[in-house]
């Protein structure tokens, strides 16, 4: 370290002479020398291969009725927190890492409501442990269903309610599940868990996942999975097979379709049988605007999904507004009709007791911020 030392004489001769050389130097340096910039919690982060996600979702949702036979959609007339959501992943290409989604809000409670029956405002959505190598991935622990078009999370969505088609599908599962890139463009998964939205069980019978993603080309993504497996909430066999595919017009253009197919058998009586059909058109108008088209019929034959036997049919309309990129405003109107008169419409209080009408259609409107983090 000595050889880096000047003597008092020598550090104060260099200073006259740069002094001499350059009679601004010191004010020059003064002036052009920036503070650091200290780097940011997800730069750290990311240098150390983990991602860190958020966002915050609020909404004013107006309904003409009581019930939506849909998630997500219980209350209406309120301002309300739909979710804010965080999540944080180690997930490297090769070796052991993790995942973790955690949310809070209003529809935190359908989903701990749909796994345990419980009221909590905090749901752990997913965590799972995870090892990879070569084309294989390994995951256990609590995740995402591979079925549907549409997802528990309003970042993953087009539109602010969730389609009926929605309702009728598993959210989460809690077992293992294998992912095997067989190609560049095919994907085969396949797992065992404890069933619909269960996160424990004693019950010995698992649910057995399938399921294959097929990219034939850039535009144009096709997804099949399957569930079938004994339900211990209902000591039922039930079976679930889902079809989803999009494709990309243009850059700004795509449209997509999801159909579903179920049924379930039960211990005494006949199967209860469903099927339904979802289509989607997603329009980018300019850099700020874009609109999202939704369709849909579904058949609950038996009434597994709605609890009435009747045919479902509904249509919604969303804007998109994006004044800053990490922030959308959304403007949903939908219609929902069926062919029985099962929407709940008023309430009245009677001496008897609650007097209750019903209808055969409902409608909506709702206002959504969403800030992605």
């Amino acid at each position: 370290m000595r050889r880096f030392q000047l003597s008092g004489v020598s550090a104060v001769s260099a200073l006259l002479v740069a002094a001499v050389a350059s009679p601004c130097a010191l004010a020059d340096d003064s002036a052009t020398t920036t503070k650091p910039v200290a780097p940011s919690v997800s730069d750290v982060l990311g240098s150390s291969g983990i991602t860190l996600t958020g966002y915050v979702a609020a909404s004013y949702y107006h309904s003409t009725g009581y019930n939506s036979f849909r998630e997500f959609a219980v209350k209406h007339d309120t301002f309300q927190l739909d979710q804010a959501g965080l999540q944080i992943g180690y997930q490297p290409k090769q070796g052991f890492g993790g995942f973790v989604d955690v949310l809070a809000g209003e529809d935190a409670r359908i989903l701990n409501f749909s796994e345990n029956g419980g009221d909590n405002t905090f749901n752990v959505r997913q965590a799972y442990v995870q090892y990879a190598f070569s084309s294989l991935t390994i995951i256990g622990g609590k995740f995402s269903t591979l079925a549907g078009y549409e997802v528990s999370s309003p970042v993953g969505n087009t539109n602010f309610s969730r389609s009926l088609l929605f309702y009728a599908e598993p959210l989460t599962h809690t077992g293992v599940r294998a992912t095997w890139a067989a190609t560049d463009t095919l994907s085969l998964m396949i797992g065992a868990n404890n069933g619909w939205n269960t996160t424990s069980t004693s019950y010995g019978s698992k649910t057995l996942e399938v399921g294959a993603a097929f990219v034939p080309i850039k535009a144009l993504t096709l997804n099949l999975a399957g569930y079938f497996g004994k339900e211990p909430s209902y000591d039922a066999q039930r079976d679930l097979i889902d079809f989803v595919g999009s494709y990309a017009i243009t850059d700004d253009l795509t449209v997509a379709v999801s159909y579903d197919w179920g049924k379930q058998q039960q211990v005494a009586g006949n199967e209860l049988k469903w099927n339904g059909v979802a289509a989607y058109v997603n329009y980018a108008i300019n850099g700020q605007w874009r609109v999202s088209l939704r369709g849909e019929y579904v058949d609950d034959k038996d009434g597994f999904i709605t609890g009435t036997s009747q045919r479902l049919k509904e249509g919604t309309l969303t804007f998109g507004y994006s004044p800053a990129k990490n922030f959308e405003l959304r403007l949903e109107g939908r219609y929902d009709g069926s062919d029985q008169k099962t929407f709940l419409k008023s309430i009245h209080a009677g001496v008897a007791g609650n007097a209750l009408e019903y209808d055969s259609n409902q409608s909506e409107f709702a206002i959504q911020g969403l800030y992605k983090f």
